[in-house]
């Protein structure tokens, strides 16, 4: 592993949502989703990453999104690198601080037909808990509705 990403290393592994995370927004109905996160390293100073979300009965896919994780040298500053199916890009800031991150949009584009409202900002929370799971909290602000909490799912560990 690259030293650059130790800081970061209690997020390598597969995960599993357990149990199945919860979904909300005002302008949606609650839902719930199972997701498999692949958190990995090649050897470079960054950490790729895949989240792909599934259904709970039919798993049917559903969110996926792609990228990487990057902490710039010396420093517990993070950039997070995102692309999602639904059209949208994203840059993530922010700090890692032991075994939580936190990160909040920088710059967000969408294809020039993605669904309305749009996202304007997103914010999200990592951290491994007590119990070594792995928590992911997401939070948005569109262009309807002010920033309120969207995800929240914890992981187990499948694999290191």
């Amino acid at each position: 592993m690259n030293p650059v990403v130790e800081p970061l290393s209690w997020m390598l592994g597969t995960w599993l949502s357990d149990p199945p995370g919860a979904g909300t927004f005002p302008t949606l109905q609650p839902f719930q989703y199972l997701e498999e996160a692949h958190i990995s390293h090649v050897g470079q100073p960054m950490l790729n990453f895949s989240f792909n979300a599934f259904h709970p009965d039919t798993h049917k896919p559903m969110h996926r999104e792609c990228g990487f994780i990057r902490l710039e040298p010396d420093t517990n500053k993070v950039a997070f690198v995102s692309a999602q199916n639904t059209g949208i890009v994203e840059v993530e800031e922010g700090e890692v601080n032991g075994q939580e991150l936190c990160i909040a949009s920088h710059s967000i584009a969408r294809i020039s037909f993605a669904k309305e409202p749009h996202v304007e900002q997103i914010t999200r929370k990592f951290r491994l808990n007590s119990e070594g799971k792995l928590e992911q909290t997401v939070s948005m602000a569109t262009t309807t509705q002010p920033m309120t909490q969207h995800l929240h799912v914890t992981y187990k560990k499948v694999t290191p």
